[in-house]
């Protein structure tokens, strides 16, 4: 599990994946968020713009990363 760590409030889905270095940009990061590949705590989710807070957990073709602050 890789741990993402953020200095504001939260961080956008979209931004996530692109900070990780799972996708290269926002269209990588489109598709596959539209495509239903991401699962944010365990649930389907399908809004790339969805706000991402510490304690969460994205996993993303078998990849899991976890915000903290």
């Amino acid at each position: 599990m890789e741990e993402i760590v953020i200095t504001g409030e939260f961080i956008k889905l979209g931004q996530l994946l692109k900070r990780a270095g799972i996708v290269g940009s926002g269209v990588e990061a489109k598709m596959l968020i539209q495509d239903g590949e991401v699962l944010l705590n365990g649930e389907v989710e399908t809004r790339r713009g969805k706000k991402i807070y510490p304690g969460d957990e994205v996993l993303v073709i078998g990849q899991m990363v976890k915000v903290v602050q």
